[in-house]
């Protein structure tokens, strides 16, 4: 069963946020904007991960230093799921960001 329009967006909200929340509470030095369904995190060294919805697909998409991914929401596992590589988000992020930030930072909910 695919995703409402109204429960994907309420999902992309939610782990926004969630990342947000996970970057607040770090000790790194970056920028977040959030604008038109787009999240993007700058890192002191000017690299980006870019968290962006996709509505038609109903996927999200992140673009990060090693690359672009997208992900389908398992509604059994209540994860994001990498397309192929079976990567859970939250996996993905911490990865990213200690590539990009020299961080191991934990999303916990995403």
């Amino acid at each position: 069963m695919s995703l409402t329009e109204a429960r994907f967006h309420a999902l992309i909200d939610e782990t926004q946020s969630a990342v947000e929340d996970a970057f607040d509470d770090s000790d790194l030095d970056v920028d977040l904007e959030n604008s038109d369904g787009v999240l993007t995190i700058r890192f002191e060294n000017r690299s980006q991960l870019i968290l962006s919805r996709q509505p038609a697909l109903r996927q999200l998409w992140v673009a990060a230093r090693s690359g672009g991914f997208h992900f389908d929401y398992d509604e059994a596992a209540g994860l994001w799921i990498c397309q192929g590589a079976d990567e859970p988000l939250g996996a993905l992020l911490n990865r990213a960001t200690l590539e990009q930030g020299g961080a191991d930072l934990e999303f916990p909910g995403v």
